[in-house]
C-alpha cells in the first residue's frame, strides 16, 4: 500500500541509523505509515479535514445550537428507525424519529420553543430508542454523552443532558510542558482518609496542595471516564464522553484541573482505547442490536482476560469516535494529555496473552501484530501534536514495541513518553527473592538502564498495578504486620522497619535518578502506605476500608511515614534544581558485586548508593568526570528522612588528578571500615579523602564549582 500511495516514510534513515537492527523490517515501516497515511488522507479528502473529523461531538449525539434548537445525530448502522426520548416528550418513544442518512447515520433537529428556549432542557433525562430490523425495541445512551449518573439504588447509568446556563469559565493559563516530569499517579475517589467515595472537590482543596508540596509536576487522574463498576478500577468504560459523575458534576473537574493549572501543575487522563465495557444498558455495547457496531464481531471481538469488547479500529466512524474523544477531553475540560492504557493489548491480535515478549524483533513484526490499531495510535498521536503540541502522551506497553516513542514522520507510533514496565517488576523479584546481602547491582543497573536510544521513558518504583488487593506495596512488602506496632516514633526501631524505610528511600531515588526520562509515584507510596488497595465490592462485603489514602499518617510528626514523605519531597525538589530527568542518560562508573556499591554521574550530580546490609566504607575512591569540590545535597541517612546521621554535611570533599573507573578524577574514601579488600594503599593515600559510606544509604554530591 505504501508503494502505492507513494507514502514512503520521510525521516525514515534517521530511524535505521539509531536501531540498525531494524533495517530488515523496513518494508514494515513503509506499510504501516502507507496505512496512516491513507487515513490521513482520506480524512483531509472525504471529512473537511483533521480538525472537523476530529470534533465530531459538535454535531454527534446531542447538541443545542445558538437559536436554541436541538440538533441529534447517531451512527446506528444495523438500526430500522432510531428516535429520541425522554422528560422533554413525557417519555413519548416514538415521537421523535431521526432521519436516516448515509453510512449508518441518523440525525434529528427539534425546533426552539416559541419563546427561544430548548425543547430539552439542562438536566433533563434523555434516552435513545433503537428499533431493530427483528423489531426489538432498546432504550440506549447515547455513546456521545456528556453526562451520565446513578440515581438512589439504580443499577444503571441515566443520561442526562449536560447544558448548564453558567458553564465554567477557566481562569489560568496552561502551564508549559516539564522538562523532567514527575508524575503523581491518582484515583479522585480514593483520594481521602474516610471510608467514602471522595470528590473532585476533595482532591482540588486537600491533594492538590500536597501534590505541589510534594515536588510533583504533573498530575495522572484514573478512573475519570465513566465507569459503571467503581471496582474495575476505571478500566471498563461505559460512557467514553461523561466524567465520572460519582465524584461530583463536570464543573467541579475543570475547576480540579484548572486549580492544578494555576500551581503549575499538568493533568493526564488515564484514557482507555484499548477495550470497553460489555454493559449495553448504559454502555456501547450492541447500542443498535448488533455486536459489530463499534466492535469486532465474534470471538475477535472479545478480550478473553478482560470480559470485555474489542474496537474495530479499521472502522471509519470508530476512529472518528474515538479521535473525536481525545479532543474532546483535551479541549472541553483542558486535560494536557494522556497515559494510554493497554497498549500492549491493542498491537497484537493475541493481546499479549500468554506472550513472554523475549525481545527478539521478530515478535513486532508480522500477521501477529494489529496494523489497524497501530494505525489508529499514530493517528492519535499525530493528531494531539498537530493541533496542540503541549500535550504529552504515554504509552503502558509491555511488550517492548520499537519506534513507539519516535516521531510518526521516522515512522515511529508518535508517543512521548513509555512507561518502564520492567523496573516495578524487578524491584518486586528481589525483595521477594533474594536475601540483602544476594542483590545483584549489575543486574538492578541494568534493568534501570534498558531502554530504547531515543525513546524516552517514565521509570517508577511501584504503580497503583503493586497496590491492588491480592500483591503489596514496597513498603508493605519490606516492613508487612510491624508496620501496625512499630511506626511510631514512641515505638523501638525495630531490625525490620528500620530496614523498610532504608531500602524504601534508597529503591524510589535510584528509579528515579537512573531509570528514565520521568518519573512516576502512585499517591500514598511516597510515605509507605500501609496495607493493599481494594474497592467495595460483593467478595469484601462492598467495603471501603482499603478504598482510601491515609494521607494523615504522613502529617503525624509522632509517625515513621512523615520520613518517607519528607525524602521523597526534597528528592523531587532536587530534580527540580538539577533536571536530571531532562539530562542525558547516567555514566555509571561503578556496580561493584562484594561491595554493593553504586555510583554514577547525572546532570552534574554525584550518586553513590551503598546496598550492603551491614558493610560501611571510608576511603572509598569514586570516579568523577569533572574537578572540583564537592558537598552532600541529599543524604537518606539524614535524621529528618529516619536515617542513623552518620555524615557530616558541612564536610567538603575536593577531587584529586587520578583517573579511576574509566573518570579523568576522583574522590577517594579508604575501602573498608569492616575488611581489607588486599589492595596496596600506600600509593593511594596522597588521593583520599577522609569520607564514610555507611551501610544502605543513598548520597547525591554536587560539584560547586559547576554553575548548575
Amino acid at each position: 500500500m505504501a508503494a502505492l500511495m507513494g507514502s514512503l516514510v520521510p525521516e525514515l534513515q534517521r530511524l535505521l541509523e539509531k536501531d540498525p537492527y531494524l533495517a530488515p523490517f523496513e518494508q514494515d515501516f513503509q506499510r504501516r505509515y502507507g496505512i496512516f497515511h491513507h487515513i490521513l488522507k482520506s480524512v483531509e479528502e472525504s471529512e473537511g479535514g483533521l480538525d472537523k473529523f476530529t470534533k465530531s461531538y459538535l454535531t454527534f449525539g446531542v447538541n443545542r445550537f445558538v437559536d436554541g434548537g436541538i440538533y441529534c445525530k447517531e451512527w446506528a448502522p444495523g438500526a430500522e428507525a432510531v428516535f429520541l426520548t425522554g422528560d422533554f416528550n413525557n417519555w413519548n418513544p416514538f415521537s421523535h424519529p431521526y432521519k436516516k442518512m448515509d453510512f449508518g447515520k441518523w440525525e434529528l433537529f427539534i425546533p426552539p420553543g416559541p419563546d427561544g428556549f430548548s425543547p430539552v432542557s439542562h438536566g433533563s433525562k434523555l434516552k435513545v430508542v433503537i428499533r431493530t430490523r427483528s423489531g426489538e425495541v432498546l432504550y440506549r445512551i447515547s455513546p456521545w454523552a456528556r453526562y451520565v449518573a446513578r440515581e438512589g439504588t439504580n443499577v444503571n447509568y441515566d443520561w442526562i443532558f449536560w447544558d448548564p446556563p453558567n458553564p465554567y469559565r477557566r481562569r489560568h493559563p496552561v502551564p508549559k510542558k516539564p522538562k523532567s516530569l514527575r508524575i503523581y499517579e491518582s484515583h479522585v475517589g480514593i483520594a481521602s482518609p474516610e471510608g467514602k467515595i471522595a470528590s473532585y472537590k476533595n482532591f482540588t482543596h486537600n491533594v492538590l496542595p500536597k501534590v505541589k508540596d510534594l515536588g510533583y509536576n504533573c498530575i495522572q487522574l484514573m478512573a475519570v471516564m465513566e465507569h459503571a463498576y467503581y471496582a474495575s478500577f476505571g478500566y471498563q468504560i461505559t460512557s467514553f464522553f461523561a466524567a465520572s459523575s460519582r465524584y461530583g458534576p463536570p464543573d467541579d473537574l475543570k475547576e480540579l484541573i484548572d486549580v492544578a493549572h494555576s500551581m503549575g501543575i499538568t493533568v493526564l487522563l488515564d484514557v482507555v482505547h484499548s477495550h470497553a465495557s460489555k454493559n449495553s444498558e448504559d454502555g456501547l455495547n450492541n447500542f443498535d442490536g448488533t455486536d459489530n457496531a463499534f466492535f469486532h464481531s465474534g470471538t475477535r471481538g472479545v478480550h478473553a482476560l478482560w470480559d470485555s469488547r474489542l474496537f474495530d479500529y479499521a472502522n471509519w466512524e470508530v476512529l472518528r469516535f474515538l479521535l473525536s474523544n481525545l479532543r474532546w477531553w483535551i479541549e472541553e475540560y483542558a486535560f494536557d494529555g494522556f497515559r494510554f492504557d493497554g497498549v500492549s493489548s491493542m498491537l497484537y491480535h493475541h493481546h499479549g496473552i500468554g506472550e513472554g515478549f523475549s525481545g527478539d524483533y521478530n515478535e513486532y513484526f508480522g500477521m501477529h501484530v494489529d496494523e489497524d490499531a497501530l494505525a489508529y495510535l499514530v493517528m492519535a498521536n499525530y493528531m494531539i501534536h498537530f493541533l496542540h503540541p503541549e500535550c504529552i502522551t504515554v504509552a503502558e506497553d509491555v511488550s517492548g514495541m520499537p519506534a513507539l516513542c519516535c516521531p510518526v514522520k521516522e515512522g515511529g507510533c508518535g508517543f512521548d513518553y513509555r512507561l518502564a514496565m520492567a523496573v516495578p517488576d524487578k524491584w518486586i523479584q528481589i525483595i521477594k527473592e533474594l536475601k540483602d546481602e544476594d542483590w545483584d547491582m549489575g543486574n538492578i543497573v541494568f534493568t534501570l538502564t534498558n531502554r530504547r536510544y531515543g525513546e524516552k521513558y517514565i521509570a517508577y518504583a511501584e504503580s497503583h498495578d503493586q497496590a491492588l488487593v491480592g500483591d503489596k506495596t514496597l513498603a508493605f512488602r519490606l516492613m508487612d504486620a510491624e508496620m501496625y506496632n512499630y511506626m511510631s516514633v514512641l515505638t523501638p526501631l525495630t531490625p525490620i522497619i528500620d530496614r523498610g524505610i532504608q531500602i524504601h528511600k534508597m529503591i524510589r531515588l535510584i528509579t528515579h535518578a537512573l531509570g528514565g526520562e520521568g518519573y512516576l509515584n502512585f499517591m500514598g507510596n511516597e510515605f509507605g502506605h500501609p496495607e493493599w488497595l481494594d474497592f467495595p465490592r460483593k467478595g469484601n462485603n462492598e467495603s471501603y476500608h482499603y478504598a482510601r489514602r491515609q494521607f494523615h499518617l504522613a502529617d503525624d510528626q509522632l509517625l515513621r511515614y512523615r520520613f518517607l514523605n519528607d525524602f521523597d519531597r526534597d528528592m523531587n525538589k532536587l530534580e527540580e534544581i538539577f533536571g536530571w530527568l531532562s539530562s542525558p542518560p547516567a555514566y555509571i562508573s561503578e556496580k561493584h558485586e562484594s561491595n554493593k556499591v553504586i555510583a554514577f554521574e547525572r546532570a552534574n550530580l554525584l550518586f553513590i548508593f551503598n546496598f550492603h546490609p551491614s558493610k560501611s566504607y571510608a576511603d572509598y575512591r569514586v570516579g568523577t568526570e569533572k574537578p572540583g569540590k564537592f558537598k552532600i545535597v541529599l543524604d537518606s541517612d539524614a535524621p529528618e528522612y529516619g536515617g542513623h546521621n552518620r555524615l557530616d554535611h558541612n564536610t567538603e570533599f575536593f577531587t584529586q588528578n587520578y583517573s579511576h573507573n574509566n573518570r579523568p578524577n576522583s574522590l577517594l574514601q579508604p575501602r573498608s571500615l569492616n575488611e581489607s579488600d588486599g589492595q596496596p594503599r600506600g600509593q593511594l593515600h596522597t588521593y583520599f579523602l577522609e569520607v564514610y559510606i555507611p551501610s544502605r544509604v543513598a548520597l547525591v554530591f554536587q560539584n560547586m564549582d559547576i554553575q548548575n
